[in-house]
């Protein structure tokens, strides 16, 4: 065995069966082996719940004050909270503050610096606030990215002593299983009577080792990206809202919550299906910016995209790199001749962001998007608005139905989200449990979709707003 070097922090070694230098037809066997010394921060540190089995080191670019890993049951996703601590200085609140991100997004959104950090402004205010990153996204992990060995025990396993395996690791382990036993049967019927040496065997098992390796690529990228908006809504919140709970101990067990773009969009809807099941909802209360379950009174540029749905699916693109894309335009938007400098104003107005927390934004907030969560997702311009999976449930028919306060905010130059979009849902809340208010003036400053997180102007105008909300509903 022998060191080949470093890969996403972790070392690789080489076992070489011949013991010498391996022949070109000498397959090798590559172990990960993490490491795990060498990701030690100052001053954070990752908690290892009893309902977790940590199997990633904490990665140099979380920087809250702790890093939190949650199980999603029947799942092989363990999902990453980002945890900030209330200041001691700042006032005793009631209930822990949950904060959820776009489409495509991770924590940084809420954390882009010290000095324009949501998330840190919330827990000065003496909030204990945690950033979901939900499946997918930012430092949320699937088990394949930890090999076959590396397994996550769900609360149920732990509490019998064991680890169980997701019905979907075991799906498409069966399927593995199937694909290598029939290659097998075929080379052994079609190299039947050959020498073990002919030439034809050789190039045989190496074309189909090299289409199963191809196989196993895709499908792990299918099966890691196989989820739509239901996922989120009914596995990824509900679990974390549970570990919240467990660790912050609310007197009511209930949680205040803010979602910027789809964020708010799982926050109506969870208030939706809960008011249509008369159940508790679990929210003190809820914020959302730049949210809502219908687009369709609006202008809203994403409309575009719409006629890409059904094409991307036809072809069975499993995910859109929406972050590879931005980073990749960033250069025509940003530079002479300023070629595509109209899809700056998608994100933040002009003057709103400096530059160089842009250009952050730009590289390091965005990733991947399954496309049967953009598919779900386009039903906010289609007739009723959203739904789910089944196409029978939309969610603006029972958001009426809520006893949740809802503040509702809006940027008057969104063009993502505009204003009309975001008041078609206000105005099916109850009058009593609604604010709503739009950010912007006449003659400047404006807002576009993401100023309401982190502009700079947010600390002075919009976050006062969302504290003086939190606060008046924060009493137990």
């Amino acid at each position: 065995m022998f060191v080949l070097g470093y890969q996403n922090g972790a070392v690789l070694h080489i076992n070489n069966p011949a013991g010498s230098n391996p022949s070109p037809r000498v397959r090798v066997r590559v172990r990960v082996v993490p490491l795990r010394a060498l990701y030690a921060h100052r001053g954070v540190t990752e908690k290892k719940p009893s309902n977790v089995v940590r199997n990633k080191p904490k990665r140099k670019i979380c920087t809250a004050d702790e890093l939190h890993y949650v199980a999603v049951p029947n799942s092989d996703w363990r999902l990453a909270l980002w945890r900030y601590l209330p200041s001691p200085a700042a006032p005793q609140r009631n209930h822990p503050l949950l904060l959820l991100s776009g489409i495509g997004t991770n924590a940084i959104g809420y954390d882009l610096s010290p000095e324009y950090s949501f998330a840190r402004y919330m827990s000065g205010q003496g909030f204990d606030a945690w950033i979901l990153e939900v499946r997918g996204a930012g430092l949320s992990a699937h088990r394949v990215e930890f090999g076959e060995d590396s397994m996550i025990a769900s609360a149920n396993a732990k509490s019998t002593g064991g680890t169980t395996l997701s019905r979907e690791s075991q799906s498409k382990s069966q399927l593995m299983e199937t694909v290598m036993q029939s290659s097998q049967r075929l080379s052994g019927l079609v190299n039947e009577g050959e020498e073990p040496d002919a030439p034809q065997f050789f190039d045989l098992q190496e074309r189909l080792s090299t289409s199963l390796e191809d196989f196993q690529e895709q499908l792990d990228l299918i099966v890691k990206n196989d989820w739509d908006f239901d996922h989120y809504l009914e596995e990824d919140v509900p679990a974390v809202m549970k570990y919240i709970r467990t660790l912050s101990k609310p007197k009511d067990g209930k949680l205040l919550a803010v979602g910027h773009s789809m964020g708010g969009i799982l926050l109506y809807a969870m208030l939706s299906r809960c008011g249509f099941e008369g159940k508790d909802s679990g929210f003190a209360s809820v914020t959302t910016l730049a949210s809502s379950l219908d687009y369709r009174p609006s202008n809203s540029l994403l409309r575009l995209l719409l006629p890409l749905s059904d094409p991307i699916q036809a072809l069975n693109v499993p995910v859109i790199p929406l972050g590879t894309f931005l980073a990749a335009i960033h250069p025509f938007a940003s530079r002479p001749p300023y070629v595509l400098s109209w899809l700056k104003l998608l994100i933040s107005a002009p003057d709103m962001m400096h530059p160089e927390l842009f250009e952050k934004l730009i590289f390091s907030n965005f990733g991947n998007i399954p496309t049967k969560l953009i598919s779900q997702l386009t039903a906010v311009f289609q007739e009723g608005g959203l739904c789910d999976r089944s196409g029978t449930f939309f969610y603006k028919d029972h958001i009426g139905k809520t006893n949740v306060p809802v503040l509702a905010l809006a940027a008057d130059q969104d063009l993502i989200c505009p204003t009309e979009a975001v008041y078609e849902t206000v105005k099916l809340i109850p009058e009593h449990l609604v604010s709503f208010k739009v950010f912007g003036e006449p003659r400047g400053p404006h807002y576009a979709h993401y100023d309401l997180v982190g502009s700079r102007l947010a600390a002075y105008q919009v976050y006062p707003c969302i504290i003086e909300f939190l606060t008046r509903h924060d009493m137990t």
